[in-house]
């Protein structure tokens, strides 16, 4: 399927890789460690991994518990030994994260354009809270709708479905823009169009679905609106 921007009545978008750039957390962790690359890798694996045998297990609790869960979980075992209070210094960068440089500018042509933009992540309320602030986007989002609403994680249809139902838009209307690929396709296996923003130029998954739209920039999903 291709993309058709003339379906679309409301956009989603991810967060962290989509709008906010997570490297500072990178950043904090190579402060207390030598082996950053591949503790910060297991840490980020880790904690989708988590977040996905919750939706099967029953066993939820917020994105920052799971992000505290993988992240000791990965100095563990790199034998490395960091203090409760290091953890939670490292962790607390989630509320600290810088927004690309395109998505302030390129949220502000979807939103005059007449689009309501609203977040959906995997984060819990808190996490958005800060996000929002900290990227000056209060104004271009229409509100930010959590995993925590109901207790289950992307890329499970039913936080697509539950998005359709908070913005007051048919599933199909909806156009879902995000950084991992597995969000995309489960956006797209819910009924909305999936939009890939690749911003590191990087391998799409084989598996799965093409996306019904691959962009770089919110200028150039703009551009596909013709903004």
């Amino acid at each position: 399927m291709s993309f058709d921007p003339a379906a679309v009545e409301t956009i989603t978008v991810d967060s962290y890789g989509t709008l906010v750039d997570p490297f500072a957390v990178e950043r904090a962790l190579a402060t207390h460690v030598d082996q950053v690359s591949p503790i910060a890798e297991q840490w980020r694996s880790r904690s989708i991994r988590y977040t996905m045998v919750s939706n099967f297990t029953d066993s939820y609790q917020t994105f920052y518990e799971m992000n505290r869960d993988a992240l000791r979980f990965a100095l563990e075992d790199h034998g490395v030994e960091l203090s409760d209070e290091t953890i939670e210094e490292i962790l607390s960068t989630y509320h600290e994260l810088d927004p690309f440089d395109d998505v302030r500018d390129g949220l502000e042509q979807l939103t005059d354009a007449g689009y309501d933009v609203y977040v959906l992540s995997n984060g819990n309320p808190e996490m958005l809270e800060s996000m929002v602030e900290m990227a000056e986007i209060g104004s271009l989002i229409a509100d930010a709708i959590s995993a925590h609403e109901i207790r289950t994680f992307k890329p499970a249809v039913d936080i697509y479905r539950h998005a359709a139902g908070r913005t007051g838009t048919p599933i199909e209307s909806i156009a879902h823009v995000a950084g991992p690929t597995f969000d995309v396709q489960g956006a797209m296996h819910a009924g909305m169009q999936g939009v890939w923003i690749d911003r590191g130029n990087g391998v799409r998954d084989p598996f799965g679905d093409d996306p019904d739209l691959t962009v770089e920039t919110f200028y150039e999903l703009a551009d596909e609106f013709g903004l």
